[in-house]
């Protein structure tokens, strides 16, 4: 009796058209997770929009109120969630992918399928609180009359730049995750840490000349610059274009980074997990 054992690594060569192949696969994973993140909650998709705005509320208060950062003229509460916006998917993103391999155990001990699927179904539905978060921020400019010029045409481009900053760090985080469980408690740290060290409450117009570039080397400040230049109109000064490739430059290496990491570890996750 022949016996036909389907395993990771038997065809290097076609591993990512096995990605295309598997996109069914894909589809179904999105879905389920989409439909399951705010079903046992009270008030359900709700929350993408309440928590980006609080933290609004919060940083206005702080930062616009308080500390009086200057804002180049745009209303604060639209500085703050121009960059909430990325940031907020970035943080969610980086969350649920890093958790992604160990939370779907029984999907990955028993069958071969491309495992990036995995963390990378999670970065994608992330966009949806992404989408929710846009319509909210999309009133909010409205209601302080305060709409983009021409330079919102360049918001897809951020956007894909945000997922890339979320998806090699996430791949990354959740291949070490399966050998190393410390790792789920690395990631709230990670997010937390992140949040103050990203121009998010301020511009990054508040940051000394000198000190700019090396700033960059956070891949989400030239994120959150560029959806502040494509959303917010004539008051962001010039885009800071050194900075932005550095934090592109890091963003690239840091998706190659977990890539790689992620297939030397693949073949193992069906034994550690």
């Amino acid at each position: 009796m022949q016996q036909l054992v389907i395993e990771a690594g038997r065809s290097e060569k076609n591993y990512w058209t096995d990605l295309w192949r598997y996109r069914e696969l894909f589809y179904i994973l999105a879905w389920r997770d989409i439909s399951v993140r705010y079903k046992q909650t009270a008030i359900g998709v709700i929350w993408a929009v309440l928590r980006p705005f609080l933290a609004m509320l919060i940083f206005t208060v702080v930062f616009g109120r308080l500390a009086k950062m200057p804002s180049n003229g745009i209303p604060y509460p639209i500085l703050v969630f121009a960059a909430m916006l990325p940031w907020q998917f970035f943080a969610t993103a980086l969350s649920e992918a890093g958790l992604s391999m160990v939370a779907n155990t029984n999907l990955v001990s028993k069958v071969y399928f491309p495992r990036l699927i995995i963390p990378a179904g999670a970065v994608i539905t992330s966009l949806v609180d992404f989408a929710v978060s846009a319509v909210l921020l999309a009133f909010l400019m409205i209601g302080f009359n305060y709409l983009p010029d021409w330079r919102v045409l360049t918001l897809p481009f951020f956007t894909v730049l945000a997922f890339l900053a979320a998806l090699g760090p996430g791949i990354l985080i959740t291949a070490l995750n399966v050998k190393y469980r410390d790792f789920r408690l690395v990631v709230p740290f990670i997010v937390q840490f992140g949040l103050f060290i990203s121009p998010v409450g301020f511009s990054i117009d508040v940051i000394p000349e000198q000190w700019k570039l090396l700033y960059s080397l956070n891949p989400m400040v030239g994120v959150i610059d560029g959806f502040r230049w494509a959303l917010c109109r004539g008051g962001t000064g010039d885009f800071y274009m050194p900075g932005f490739i550095l934090s592109l430059t890091v963003t690239v290496l840091l998706l190659m980074l977990g890539v790689w990491y992620f297939r030397k570890t693949e073949k193992g996750f069906a034994d550690v997990i």
